[in-house]
């Protein structure tokens, strides 16, 4: 259960549709009566989001030295309605979140090991280490699940190795998985992407790391955190 409910709202935004995305940082948006270069917040792959023609909500940036003049923060998908797919606001709506708990430090940010974790947190003589990931990859089969990654990513493995050696030493450690996506409320292992990130959390999982999924409510300009889940693979 939520104590609060983190949200980002977004302020200065329009409306556009998507002509194509150029690599992993740009696209061409039409909006504001031409074609517009934006910053694409998130490196996914984003194949069954980033569409042509599909509606397209961006921010602009009131920054004379960036070279593009807006963020891409939202996408239309049928089904899915909006679908945040700013890679910063996972950690921000979860920085608010533990900010409302009654941890004594809230530390972002935080190396351990070889890896640098999104939270390092103290309660009492307790310490905590969280690691923060955003879905944005529904799943076609399973309904209300989402699925991650929806790229090979080593450094996922390397964090759920990592946080699974955390726990054996004393530390009370967490996957946390940020739905940015309407109605759905689990994430599983993207099995058919990457086998070893889904091998890699049931070791963590068997080594004590829980996992927690954060279901959200995303419009076009802002998203909202609404509960918690935590869920076990095998």
């Amino acid at each position: 259960m939520i104590l609060e409910k983190p949200q980002i709202i977004y302020e200065n935004t329009v409306r556009g549709h998507l002509v194509r995305r150029v690599n992993r940082f740009a696209a061409e948006v039409e909006a504001e009566g031409g074609i517009q270069t934006v910053h694409v917040k998130n490196t996914g792959r984003l194949q069954e989001l980033l569409v042509p023609g599909a509606e397209v909500t961006l921010q602009w940036m009131d920054n004379p030295g960036r070279r593009t003049s807006y963020d891409l923060i939202s996408v239309y998908k049928p089904g899915l309605e909006w679908v945040n797919i700013d890679s910063l606001a996972p950690n921000g709506l979860v920085k608010q979140e533990l900010k409302s708990r009654d941890y004594d430090t809230v530390r972002p940010e935080f190396t351990y090991g070889e890896s640098r974790f999104d939270f390092y947190m103290e309660r009492g003589g307790s310490r905590f280490l969280t690691e923060v990931k955003g879905c944005t990859l529904a799943s076609a089969t399973h309904e209300g699940a989402g699925l991650f990654p929806d790229a090979p990513t080593q450094r996922g493995v390397k964090h759920l190795n990592e946080l699974a050696a955390a726990s054996g030493k004393g530390y009370i450690c967490s996957i946390c998985f940020v739905i940015q996506m309407n109605g759905i409320h689990r994430v599983e292992p993207n099995d058919k992407t990457q086998p070893e990130f889904r091998r890699a959390l049931a070791r963590a999982v068997q080594a004590g790391v829980q996992v927690v999924s954060y279901s959200c409510h995303v419009e076009a300009d802002c998203i909202m955190i609404t509960d918690a889940y935590e869920v076990g693979h095998k």
